[in-house]
């Protein structure tokens, strides 16, 4: 038997253990960094709203100035200094999958952005703006995931990226499963994606249908308040059908304006000045339930509480003014929270039902036909609320939602807005018979 040199050691560490390692290590380091990262946002954000909320209970009309000031100055800064953070941070993620590289060139995932992005969404929602702060993370997940890697000098490709976009999901709505179901659900495309998407759905359905049948057992016990499967059929088929038609009539709006309106294109500055001057009209009008990610309203709701009939429908159209106004800043709270005023209103139609669970049938229904992911939906509301009795009836409202928002869409929103953003194809060259190919060398003169 050879006996083992030194070099030997060293050139097996350099080809087989080393590159395993530093790739554990750059995943986990850059875990633990995103999640640190992530919990000093959602401190912030919250100090922010605080801050906003002080601010209009000694002035009550000072944001019809503030609003569309601050908006004009966040897209001016942002067009200016950090285009690629524009918008929600996932359709840039979905954008990068294609081409991790080119992405890291053209600064769509690197740290740059991605720090400016989280402080332009803290100015968002210190300005009163309809953003959430779950998008901006999942592009600061993969930007920091991709960093860690090339910190390491090791090889950078989808998986990386999309790992760091899930963690964000997780670390934004502390939710670790449904961090993964958003990575293959959302972001993820290829074949074998899908098959393993196919595979963990089965895995999941299965054990949550046992929970939502028999209960959960395990320690804590049952959330009160839920319906019996049977008994929630109707309102699930209801308040799906309505609720998937709101989110892909918000999404069809977003793409409409998204490529449709030449003069935000044109005169982005006015463009952002009208569209936080309407956000602070209607702050100011609804006594101030619009402003921001609207997560104490929705708590409100989900507890069983109650808010005015018009809510849902203002909090849709402060969403939709600030996310066409060209900000930084997610849309994933927003519409949670329009979905938990949806289920308020229609919880009057079911009056012998739990308010609470019509709610969260809401919250669902809404948030897919917005996002399209039925499966990271009901596993974000169920690991948020800590309510596995209303599993097999959140199914069913988001199976639902998602067949009804794609007939008023049927392109993804995140998806869609993710074009712009999407690495320029080669245009062919023609020759004069319309082959591709490089054109003919001209004929020195004899």
């Amino acid at each position: 038997m050879p006996r083992l040199t030194r070099a030997d050691i060293h050139a097996a560490w350099r080809e087989k253990v080393g590159p395993v390692w530093k790739s554990r290590l750059a995943a986990g380091g850059g875990a633990v960094v995103l999640g640190l990262v992530a919990l000093a946002f959602a401190r912030l954000a919250d100090l922010a709203q605080e801050q906003f909320d002080h601010l209009i209970a000694a002035a009550p009309y000072a944001p019809l100035v503030l609003t569309p000031t601050g908006f004009v100055l966040i897209v001016w800064l942002t067009r200016t200094l950090s285009p690629q953070s524009r918008g929600s941070g996932i359709p840039q993620v979905i954008a990068a999958s294609g081409d991790v590289e080119d992405a890291v060139k053209r600064r769509l995932i690197s740290l740059r952005t991605s720090s400016f992005k989280l402080v332009a969404t803290l100015m968002g929602i210190l300005c009163g703006a309809a953003v959430g702060r779950e998008g901006p993370t999942v592009q600061i997940g993969a930007s920091i995931m991709v960093a860690s890697h090339r910190l390491l000098r090791l090889p950078l490709n989808s998986a990386v990226m999309i790992a760091g976009g899930a963690a964000g999901v997780a670390a934004a709505f502390n939710t670790p499963i449904a961090g993964v179901a958003f990575a293959i659900e959302e972001l993820a495309a290829a074949y074998e994606q899908r098959l393993a998407l196919l595979v963990m759905g089965a895995v999941m359905v299965a054990g949550l249908v046992t929970l939502g049948l028999a209960g959960d057992y395990v320690y804590f016990g049952v959330v009160h308040g839920a319906l019996e499967p049977m008994r929630a059929l109707p309102a699930a088929i209801l308040i799906g059908i309505v609720g998937g038609m709101a989110g892909g009539l918000f999404s069809r709006l977003m793409l409409f304006a998204a490529r449709s309106f030449d003069f935000a294109r044109q005169r982005p500055l006015l463009t952002a000045l009208l569209c936080g001057l309407g956000v602070a009209i209607i702050g100011v009008f609804t006594g101030g339930l619009t402003w921001g990610t609207g997560y104490a309203a929705a708590r409100i709701l989900v507890e069983g509480g109650e808010q005015p009939i018009y809510f849902a429908p203002a909090k849709f159209v402060a969403s939709l003014l600030t996310a066409s106004g060209g900000l930084p800043g997610g849309i994933f709270a927003p519409s949670l929270s329009i979905g938990a005023g949806l289920g308020g209103v229609m919880a009057d139609i079911f009056p012998d039902d739990s308010r609470s669970a019509i709610v969260l049938l809401g919250m669902i229904a809404y948030f897919v036909g917005v996002v399209r992911a039925p499966l990271t939906a009901v596993v974000i509301v169920s690991e948020m609320t800590a309510d596995r009795a209303m599993i097999l009836p959140l199914f069913a409202a988001a199976i639902i939602a998602d067949g009804a928002a794609r007939i008023v869409c049927k392109e993804r929103l995140y998806h869609g807005l993710a074009a712009p953003f999407r690495k320029p194809k080669a245009e062919p060259i023609e020759t004069m018979a319309g082959d591709t190919g490089p054109p003919p060398t001209p004929e020195k003169p004899g």
